[in-house]
């Protein structure tokens, strides 16, 4: 079989393997269709990465068709992969929460992931994509980390939210957000990417960073946010988030960065803050989303902006990359 291998960072290179064997019992063979790259990619293959170890098979946003039947899938069923691989047996799964298992290991990070043609996952793992056509099925796992956020910040449609950091973790932020009725607001450094998802999705309030902190408050008259969400990835921004709270608020921390985190206690305590982590997805944000899609709620195509295939992102790659602020979602195809 064909898999994209990352030997290094900055080298991707297409290799022929043999098919791989099941790991055991309870894992099903399925054969990759689509795959969605993610942020979490660029940063594998800039070396950015904290927890990989190369050479890696990227890919998580993941699926594809079922090799041979297994518990309630036919072969060639399209499913949906949920490429958060948890133990089953430590405290956070045994309390429901395999999204923050102790031992997790996350396919494309921890263990190769899905840009090949073949991969083993474990039954418990595998969605029936039911209506949904298979690039958007490639698409639910970023969507769901997006929905699992708004899950976890107990959003309600009196809230007016802002979303800082627009690119696909923080659009889904923005679009289930919406979805629940929230008034939201958006705010990116890049006036451009601001732009073209406002012309997507009609977000009418967007913010970009160079107006200042005084043109956010300025749309609360300077009293802040219900509930802020942070999907940039940078520590800096994080940190200027705490600021943007209303009192009585709360702040969710979607991305996850390698620095410490420090805010004024006073300023926090005063406002009776929540601060609450937001990691991966569950089966039920799965089942939103997947919902979501097929209600139509949810514009698929206006989010797949860029397209490639296996054979040529080696020399696509990089230029996926450079274009980042013009791209929201590229979708490779694998078969």
């Amino acid at each position: 079989m064909k898999a994209l291998v990352c030997e290094q960072p900055g080298t991707l290179r297409l290799e022929e393997r043999e098919l791989p064997p099941s790991p055991g019992e309870g894992w099903v063979a399925v054969d990759i269709g689509h795959v969605g790259i993610c942020g979490t990619d660029y940063h594998i293959f800039e070396g950015k990465h904290p927890f990989l170890a190369y050479p890696r098979v990227m890919g998580h946003e993941l699926s594809g068709r079922v090799a041979e039947a297994a518990g309630p899938f036919a072969r060639g069923d399209l499913v949906i992969i949920n490429p958060y691989i948890a133990c089953g047996t430590c405290r956070a799964c045994r309390r429901g929460k395999p999204n923050c298992c102790y031992n997790i290991g996350v396919l494309g990070v921890h263990r190769d992931g899905g840009m090949c043609e073949r991969i083993h996952v474990p039954l418990e793992n595998l969605y029936p994509a039911g209506s949904l056509e298979p690039f958007e099925a490639a698409m639910v796992e970023f969507l769901a980390i997006g929905a699992h956020a708004v899950r976890r910040s107990e959003l309600t449609r009196a809230d007016r939210v802002l979303v800082v950091g627009v690119g696909p973790i923080g659009l889904g932020v923005a679009l289930f957000a919406r979805l629940r009725g929230a008034e939201v607001h958006l705010l990116d450094a890049s006036r451009s990417r601001l732009d073209l998802v406002a012309e997507k999705f009609g977000f009418d309030s967007t913010m970009a960073l160079e107006e200042g902190a005084d043109a956010v408050m300025t749309r609360t008259d300077g009293e802040g946010y219900d509930i802020v969400f942070d999907a940039t990835g940078n520590a800096a921004a994080i940190e200027a988030g705490f600021a943007y709270l209303a009192h009585g608020g709360t702040y969710v921390l979607v991305s996850v960065v390698t620095n410490s985190i420090t805010f004024a206690d006073p300023e926090f305590h005063k406002r009776e803050m929540k601060l609450v982590g937001s990691r991966n997805a569950t089966r039920e944000d799965f089942d939103t989303v997947i919902a979501a899609i097929a209600a139509g709620e949810i514009n698929t195509a206006a989010l797949r902006t860029h397209s490639a295939r296996l054979d040529s992102l080696p020399e696509q790659f990089q230029d996926l990359l450079n274009n980042r602020d013009t791209l929201i979602k590229a979708i490779v195809e694998v078969a």
